[in-house]
């Protein structure tokens, strides 16, 4: 089996143990931050031992160029999948506020037949007045709302963040999950 990993095979093989460590980790703190105590535990198990694994096998084959070439790319390529594989779970919400000069009641009634609870206000921008939308959805369907903005005001300016906490209002707050078929698309909290 030393054979097997003093060979170029060897090299491989750490380097794709490195991208699914660091895939995990990058996920393991995704979890960590959005207080997921037991998902984030257990990546990190698995992130650890696949970790020593691969270092460990680095270390002894220090001598070789691929070795350590497959250590650093492996790094560099997990780094990369775990922020594609992030961006696609899109796990937790996100507000979305838009700045409209001309479309705040389409966008907003719009939002509102697709499900999503929109508070609606009036403002005043460098140009004059404007309408400011907020919503809170899920962060997988930020792209659906930003296709509605776009239909209507194109030059809208629109953020997004991260809510820290939420608290009332209407939100679809369950968690990243497939829905049972009973389950309502929205509910109040």
């Amino acid at each position: 089996m030393d054979a097997l990993f003093a060979s170029p095979w060897g090299a491989l093989l750490i380097f794709f143990a490195r991208i699914v460590d660091v895939s995990c980790d990058t996920m393991r703190v995704l979890f960590t931050v959005r207080g997921k105590r037991s998902i984030a535990g257990v990546l990190g198990f698995f992130q650890a031992l696949i970790w020593i694994f691969a270092v460990g096998t680095a270390i002894r084959h220090m001598d070789s160029y691929l070795h350590v070439l497959g250590y650093a790319g492996g790094y560099a390529v997990g780094t990369m999948t775990g922020i594609t594989i992030e961006r696609f779970v899109a796990y937790g919400v996100a507000q979305v506020r838009v700045v409209t000069r001309s479309s705040g009641h389409a966008i907003a009634e719009t939002l509102r037949e697709m499900g999503f609870g929109v508070t609606q206000s009036a403002g005043e921008g460098r140009a004059g007045a404007v309408e400011v939308l907020h919503t809170i959805v899920q962060r997988s369907q930020v792209d659906d709302v930003l296709q509605v903005v776009d239909k209507f005001d194109p030059v809208a300016m629109v953020t997004v963040e991260e809510p820290r906490a939420i608290r009332g209002g209407f939100v679809d707050t369950r968690e990243w999950r497939m829905p049972l078929p009973w389950e309502k698309s929205r509910q109040r909290v």
